[in-house]
């Protein structure tokens, strides 16, 4: 695939009732550190998370400096990061990069472009 196709990405910051201040300080910096957009911090399950969680959008030219950030900085929360190329299904599954835990994604809700 041609990395043109990635128009942006999406970290998600995964936490619980224990970790969710964490998680909301890690977001906050993120944002005021690099060139990102904070979603919301959910404290209930969307989309296809099975966790709470914190959505950082970013643009490709930004991902060299924010995985970095992100790796050295979450501490023992878990982030999940997906490119944005149109085909949620290959997106969230084949690829997908994980920080900390592994976690079993919600899949049913995509269909596969391919």
């Amino acid at each position: 695939m041609d990395i043109s196709t990635i128009h942006g990405y999406h970290a998600h910051v995964y936490f619980d009732k224990s970790s969710v201040d964490r998680a909301r300080h890690l977001c906050e910096r993120a944002s005021e550190t690099l060139n990102i957009i904070m979603g919301r911090v959910h404290e209930k399950n969307v989309g296809p998370h099975p966790r709470w969680s914190c959505q950082l959008a970013f643009q490709p030219k930004e991902f060299a400096a924010v995985i970095p950030w992100l790796a050295l900085n979450r501490g023992e929360l878990t982030v999940f990061v997906h490119p944005e190329t149109g085909d949620d299904l290959s997106d969230h599954t084949a690829h997908a990069i994980w920080m900390g835990e592994m976690l079993d994604l919600k899949l049913d809700i995509f269909k596969s472009k391919t």
